[in-house]
């Protein structure tokens, strides 16, 4: 179980997060220099040096995103040039991308931070950059809308890449393309003129991940444990019926992928943040705020819950809580992960997506006024230093990745298992570096009092004051 140091400090990091964008600077500018343009986009590294790995293309907003946060961090203008430069040269395609879920992904990461930092004042927009980044994002979350599943009831879900019966967990924390597109005014229009509202689709899809892809230790099944998720939830498209959980890159149906407990934590807690900015009239109808709020809340709490529950000491998960070599790891939950075990690999990218929406949980409730809040917010604070350290930051500039020990896909057998090992181990990806890059320009901004980093910029909730 997760240990939470209550005196943990966000100040007592900053020396460790300046430590961090050291090492990160000569990274992103070794896989600038090294990456060929056109050959798809960096996924995770072997032997220290990114490679591709076609399917989806779904990491290219993390690479030209971490500029971006290397430049939001430190105030270097090269990264800002790179990362902006890439955005308009690399990006458009990503907008129109009609067969992913990862608009919140590729694009909220490119153009989203562009814009943010625009709205923070970081920078100044370049002629006519501003509209061009507003057209761009509104573009992305209707297009990220339209790849839609109805389901019996009512409602409805943005499907997968494996087609329209599948609900991916992941995709929570993609609604943020529709959130933007939403504050931009923007709605997707369908047959006959129909106007259908982006936020309606947002509250749909969050309902739905919410009921079918998080438990609640209500009976459901007999593996019913709250706050485990399933990472695909899998239904019947001719009459729009729930069937059954599936798994895609976890260990089975019936365990908790942590990569994807990870995404709910973050997507939820995010989300909480961006509504408490919306007006009563606005969620009203489609529910109201505190049916809203509320789902979204017992999600969040629910998947928190269940990782501090479930990850070792430190904040270190194993890629899947069910994982059959768990059971030869004796008393692992009581002490250090290990990443350099014989049996299971541990999740470092996990682990940084985590620790993100613990965080913004923890800020959220106690914003509202909620003292369990506090307990979030230092489950955040733990994770983070441990991710801020060896063996987890890569301080050395042979090797291309910032964390090491992340793990992509491990029932394919995608992840490189060094010379001499059993297990994958010592390698980073790129969503995993991108986390660690946002979860330190978050807390450093927290660290020093400065704006406080979310996706839609700077924005305060009906808790703030």
């Amino acid at each position: 179980m997760l240990t939470i140091d209550a005196q943990l400090d966000a100040r007592d990091l900053l020396p460790s997060i300046d430590r961090l964008w050291d090492a990160s600077a000569p990274k992103i500018s070794a896989i600038e220099a090294a990456w060929p343009a056109g050959a798809g986009a960096p996924v995770f590294t072997i032997d220290g040096r990114y490679t591709a790995r076609g399917w989806t293309e779904w990491t290219q907003g993390f690479q030209f995103g971490s500029a971006l946060l290397q430049f939001d961090a430190t105030g270097d203008w090269v990264f800002l040039g790179i990362g902006r430069d890439a955005t308009w040269a690399r990006m458009p395609v990503h907008l129109t991308h009609l067969g992913v879920h990862d608009h919140g992904f590729n694009n909220v990461s490119t153009y989203g931070n562009l814009w943010r930092l625009g709205r923070e004042g970081r920078i100044a927009p370049e002629s006519g950059e501003r509209r061009a980044l507003e057209v761009a994002l509104a573009v992305s979350g209707a297009i990220q809308a339209a790849r839609w599943t109805p389901i019996d009831g009512g409602g409805g879900f943005i499907h997968s890449f494996n087609g329209p019966h599948s609900l991916f967990v992941d995709t929570v924390r993609s609604l943020r393309s529709l959130a933007v597109a939403h504050g931009l005014g923007h709605v997707l229009m369908t047959e006959h003129d129909a106007r259908i509202s982006l936020l309606g689709r947002l509250v749909d899809h969050a309902r739905a991940t919410a009921e079918y892809s998080v438990y609640y230790g209500r009976g459901r099944d007999a593996y019913d444990v709250s706050g485990r998720v399933a990472h695909e939830s899998v239904f019947n498209v001719t009459d729009g019926r729930y069937r059954c959980p599936n798994s895609q890159q976890g260990w089975s149906p019936f365990t908790t992928w942590t990569r994807g407990l990870a995404w709910a934590i973050c997507g939820f807690a995010e989300q909480l943040e961006w509504l408490a900015t919306r007006s009563d009239e606005e969620l009203e109808p489609f529910g109201g705020r505190v049916a809203i709020e509320g789902f979204m809340r017992e999600a969040a709490i629910a998947t928190s819950d269940f990782y501090i529950s479930n990850t070792p000491v430190d904040g270190i998960p194993y890629w899947d809580t069910g994982a059959p070599g768990l059971v030869r790891l004796d008393a692992y939950l009581d002490r250090p992960a290990d990443p350099f075990n014989d049996e299971e690999p541990v999740d470092s990218s996990a682990a940084a997506i985590a620790a993100q929406g613990l965080l913004r949980l923890g800020h959220y409730l106690t914003a509202c006024g909620l003292e369990s809040g506090e307990r979030y917010w230092q489950a955040g604070l733990a994770v983070a230093r441990t991710l801020l350290d060896e063996p987890y930051l890569s301080t050395d500039p042979a090797h291309q990745g910032l964390l090491l020990h992340a793990v992509y896909h491990r029932p394919n057998g995608w992840d490189h298992v060094p010379k001499g090992r059993t297990v994958p181990s010592g390698e980073s990806c790129m969503w995993g570096d991108y986390h660690l890059r946002e979860l330190a320009v978050y807390l450093g901004r927290v660290a020093r009092d400065e704006t406080y980093h979310t996706f839609f910029g700077p924005a305060k909730g009906r808790c703030d004051g």
